[in-house]
């Protein structure tokens, strides 16, 4: 039988990574080890405090940190970041609410197999405060978008998408909970499709 090729997926975070728990759990439920190969082989954090951190050593999975304060420029602390990402050779690099504008350099350097989720219907609001946004315009919907990422900020490849209401009693929190639980539904699908077509 014939050994599938091993799909490492390395997940970056600033926070609480809820994003990367759905990962986490959907390749778990999902048997991504068996079907595809595949294994979330590190979260890592440009904070030491960041709590998903603590989630990720719960599951096993080994975890590092990259603090950006400690470097002179975006390029050494990139140039650091990408050092330890590529000791566990990733087939995926997966942004999961990691708070830094990447240089052109990183980006270019896992081009094509880097990706992104974004909390709206790109390419409607790209950049931030995307739910504010969306109301003050009289949106009747918003959503999230997953996406490769390129150098352009939140341009690349669409790659799922979900819809939700705007709803006449919104504020920017509550629409961003709505939000919130698609995010969780379509970046797991999203990974899973990439994985499948990358067997």
């Amino acid at each position: 039988m014939s050994q599938i090729a091993p799909q490492n997926i390395v997940i970056l975070i600033s926070g609480g990574g809820s994003n990367m728990a759905a990962i986490v759990k959907a390749a778990e439920q999902g048997g991504w080890q068996e079907k595809y190969g595949a294994r979330i082989a590190a979260v890592i954090s440009n904070k030491a405090d960041a709590k998903g951190l603590v989630f990720a050593r719960e599951h096993g999975i080994a975890t590092a940190v990259v603090d950006h304060k400690a470097y002179a420029s975006r390029e050494e602390f990139d140039a650091e970041l990408a050092r330890v990402i590529d000791g566990f050779d990733p087939k995926l690099v997966v942004l999961a609410g990691f708070m830094r504008i990447l240089t052109p350099g990183f980006v270019d350097r896992y081009l094509g197999r880097m990706v992104n989720i974004h909390p709206s219907l790109l390419p409607a609001f790209p950049g931030l405060h995307t739910h504010q946004r969306a109301i003050d315009y009289g949106c009747k919907f918003a959503g999230v978008t997953v996406h490769r990422v390129t150098a352009e900020l939140d341009h690349g490849e669409f790659l799922d998408q979900a819809v939700v209401p705007v709803l006449p009693d919104d504020t920017a929190d509550s629409l961003a909970a709505r939000v919130l639980t698609q995010e969780h539904l379509i970046y797991p699908r999203a990974v899973e499709r990439l994985l499948a077509a990358g067997r």
